[in-house]
Order: structure tokens, then sequence, then C-alpha cells
């Protein structure tokens, strides 16, 4: 009883230099290359029930063939494994390998077009965001709850738009009249000219070109191209 008055007197006595300290364990700033590293595999470790990621494909340097990637999470008991990839990580050769490994050692993977920010999440206890566009030289570590329950929500929003991973690919070839505006969208045919050449309207062509993209999962005709080549849909 006497120690609990007197843990309540100090607080009372310093409550600037209570309230500083409880600050800094929920929001942490972290800048050391080494120690936003061993943080990752940290997070990893304390995922109980769901280990939560964004991936932009924000790197600092081009991706080889002879790249050298981390090992894939190895976690204790049942965790629920979600990622969500920017469009184009799936886009590159060696990108696709990673997401397909990952998938097939159990990960949940989805793609959008275009996400803001990289982001670990496990469990709705603690986050990892960047702070540069990489993460790698600058990083927040997140435990204040009501900013955790935040990001797991906007994960979840962001998965309910984002497409499965295969879902694409699975879907097989596009159809005849897709494929060819396909073709003429990748020589850099404008809208016009090419509902012209096919004699269609370019409503017509339009309506084409969405459904094109929807099935590649991809935001720009650069980006259906060079997905359509990857799947062999188009030569």
């Amino acid at each position: 009883m006497l120690a609990g008055h007197r843990r309540l007197s100090d607080w009372h006595q310093t409550p600037a230099a209570n309230s500083t300290a409880a600050m800094d364990r929920l929001v942490q700033i972290v800048t050391d290359r080494d120690e936003i590293s061993r943080l990752s595999y940290a997070l990893i470790n304390a995922a109980r029930h769901d280990w939560l990621t964004l991936d932009n494909y924000v790197l600092e340097a081009p991706v080889e063939d002879s790249t050298g990637f981390a090992p894939l999470p190895v976690f204790e008991g049942q965790v629920q494994c979600r990622a969500i990839y920017e469009t184009r990580c799936a886009e590159h050769p060696i990108g696709a390998k990673t997401i397909e490994a990952a998938v097939e050692a159990g990960e949940q993977a989805r793609l959008l077009p275009r996400i803001g920010m990289k982001m670990k999440l496990a469990d709705e206890a603690v986050a990892l965001l960047p702070l540069t566009p990489t993460g790698m030289s600058g990083a927040l570590l997140v435990r204040s709850p009501v900013i955790v329950g935040a990001l797991r929500e906007y994960f979840e929003l962001l998965w309910e738009r984002a497409i499965p991973y295969g879902s694409a690919k699975a879907a097989g070839p596009l159809t005849p009249a897709q494929s060819q505006v396909l073709r003429l969208l990748t020589q850099g045919l404008p809208d016009e000219a090419i509902a012209r050449q096919m004699d269609i309207s370019v409503n017509t062509m339009r309506r084409h070109w969405t459904a094109i993209r929807d099935a590649l999962g991809v935001e720009t005709r650069f980006a259906a191209g060079a997905a359509a080549v990857r799947r062999g849909w188009i030569n």
C-alpha cells in the first residue's frame, strides 16, 4: 500500500516527465538501419493472430536476378498472413517470384494499382511505418491502440478494394476484341484511332480497355502491355 502511494506521489510530482515517457512508449522514431531491421523481425515474432503488410515496391536500388530477398516469415501458432502489393511489384519478374513464394508459404496476397506507403502490422498491437520512401533509414514504431486500430481499419479498407493475386491469370486470355485493343494500345494509338481501325465506337473501345485493366489489375496502358506480355496473352 505504501509503495502504491509513493508511485502515485511520484506521478503527481512529475506529470510532464511521466507523460513524455508514456508517449515515447506509444510512438517511437527509429533512424538506425540495423534497429529498423531488428524491429521488423521482432514484429513478426510478436504476431499471434494476424500479420498484415503493405508493399508499394519503392526500393533503394533496382531489383536484379542476383538480389537477395529476406527469408519468408516463420510464425509460431496459427497466424493469418495477409499482404497487399502494388501491382508493379507483380509485374516485375523477380517481384512476381517473391509474391508467389509467399503465397505458396500460406500468405494471402492481393494487388492494388497504387499503395501510398509501406506498413507492417502485428495483430492490433504494434505497427511499423516508414518515415522515408523505403522506410530503411527512418521508421515509426507505433504501439498506441488508437493509431494501430486505425491502421488496421485502413488495411481492411484496402483489402476490400484489392484484387486477389492470381485472379487475373486464372481468368485466362482476353477476348479477341480485347486482345486487339490491347495490341493497338501498346503501339501507342489513341482511342479514336483504335476505334476507327476496329470499326467500333470510342465508348465501346473504352469499355474494352476498362475490362482489360480490371482483368490485369493495372492502371496504365504501359503496365497493361507489360503484364499481358508476361502472362503470354500477347506477343
